[in-house]
């Protein structure tokens, strides 16, 4: 008999599944399931969705009996089941609540599928249903050589930037995965920002989303991956990015909100987190047109990778700002023009350069530091370690990626702005370059 590892094409949701329970009377029920998930080799987690007679008869009589079917072979199997508990919260929840949804969305029945727990159950027997011969296999992607061939491409990154681009342009060349973005976590406001895209006609880079809203958000939160088949409108990041800020901001708050680069029509969504020990480091998120383009395996392959990923991202910010080289004091050189005005409000470090918003937050920041001090004191050459040790930025603690920061502000400068730039000059170390005299305008409150 196969194991349960080996029928995980059964649990995609592309076929609906049955379940029979019993009453204590000995009545039989059979009734379709939403979704058989996937837990490990020997349990599955059935949708509990409402207090019905599958329901009733489980809680007095916890054994059932489910019969899945392979999409690709037609294959039909039936497992012994028996009922162990009900989560309500965490990881594996989360993870069908967002398949759900989309398996809602898609048959029109948002308004009526919620779930209202995951049914874990001990899968006790693996029987086979016979009956006509099955289909053969259809052809499959093999993962394994495209994953090693993306890892490759991460290891001869020095920086972040190039690292960051590496992974994306893995994915398209190998995977041939061409809409994706990486984000970084932002402790201290709880949110994680967007600092590389592909496959978009706007980057976003500089778009947040909290941590919680969104398949992204909840994926970061629940620290596990997250995929749907589907299009899912509350799961849709750009609707619960803006709905979020709106709630929490008001109306003026969505002039300095970065939009989210996203498809307007998202057929598959794959949300990984990446970790690095206890410490949330930020997200990997994958989406195509297609409906049902990632699998198991793609998720599994992406899991890897965004492992792997989160410890490189660790041993090249601990490179730049403690391996970095010394800033070299020179005077800038004289430039010409009328002035570019630069108007900071300190209430939110928003920044906008001649009227066109920038960046805000730790970013917004730093920048206004750098700017300050190049009108002030004539410096266009910094140091990582000097932004982190400058108390009155106030930056976060030494587990924030000010690396991720500065590559965040250099990419929105050079999308935005044709007056600033940042140039990376060594390990750790960076120049402001400026094409026409700055005004400094500073607001106290916004």
């Amino acid at each position: 008999m196969p194991t349960l590892s080996e029928l995980r094409r059964c649990f995609e949701g592309a076929v609906p599944s049955v379940i029979a329970t019993c009453a204590p009377d000995g009545t039989p029920n059979v009734a379709y399931l939403s979704q058989v998930h996937y837990v490990d080799d020997a349990h599955v987690a059935l949708t509990f969705q409402f207090f019905n007679t599958t329901r009733k008869n489980i809680l007095a009589n916890p054994r059932a009996v489910t019969q899945v079917i392979d999409p690709a072979t037609a294959a039909h199997w039936r497992l012994q089941l028996e009922y162990l508990r009900t989560e309500t919260e965490g990881p594996l929840f989360e993870k069908m609540k967002a398949k759900l949804a989309g398996i809602a969305s898609h048959s029109g029945m948002s308004k009526v599928f919620r779930l209202l727990g995951s049914d874990v159950y001990r899968v006790l027997a693996i029987e086979p249903v016979f009956g006509g011969e099955a289909a053969p296999d259809a052809p499959r992607q093999h993962l394994l050589p495209s994953l090693r061939a993306c890892l490759a491409g991460l290891t001869g990154c020095s920086d972040l930037a190039g690292l960051f681009d590496a992974c994306l342009q893995g994915l398209e060349q190998h995977c041939d995965i061409r809409h994706a973005m990486l984000l970084m976590h932002d402790a201290a406001q709880g949110r994680l920002y967007t600092v590389a895209t592909r496959g978009y006609a706007e980057s976003g880079v500089g778009s947040e989303i909290r941590i919680g809203e969104g398949i992204i958000g909840v994926a970061a939160r629940e620290r596990t991956p997250i995929r749907i088949g589907y299009a899912a409108q509350e799961y849709l990041y750009s609707r619960a990015v803006r709905d979020g800020f709106e709630r929490s901001a008001g109306a003026d708050g969505l002039e300095t909100v970065i939009p989210f680069p996203g498809l307007a029509a998202s057929g598959s969504q794959l949300a990984v987190p990446l970790w690095y020990g206890e410490r949330l480091l930020g997200a990997l998120y994958v989406e195509s047109p297609q409906e049902m383009r990632f699998g198991y395996e793609d998720e599994d392959a992406l899991v890897v990778l965004a492992g792997q990923l989160a410890m490189y991202i660790e041993l090249l910010s601990h490179t730049a700002e403690h391996h970095e080289e010394a800033a070299v004091t020179r005077v800038p050189p004289a430039v010409q023009g009328p002035p570019a005005g630069i108007k900071h409000f300190t209430a939110d470090h928003s920044v906008f350069i001649d009227n066109d918003y920038l960046i805000k937050g730790v970013a917004g920041a730093i920048f206004w530091k750098l700017v300050r001090d190049y009108v002030e004191a004539g410096r266009n050459e910094f140091t990582n370690r000097e932004l982190r040790l400058d108390p009155t930025l106030k930056l976060p603690d030494v587990s924030d990626n000010l690396e991720a920061r500065l590559i965040l502000l250099q990419r929105r400068l050079a999308e935005r702005c044709s007056v600033v730039n940042i140039e990376k000059t060594g390990r750790g170390r960076f120049r402001l370059n400026v094409a026409r005299p700055l005004l400094l305008t500073e607001v106290p409150g916004r």
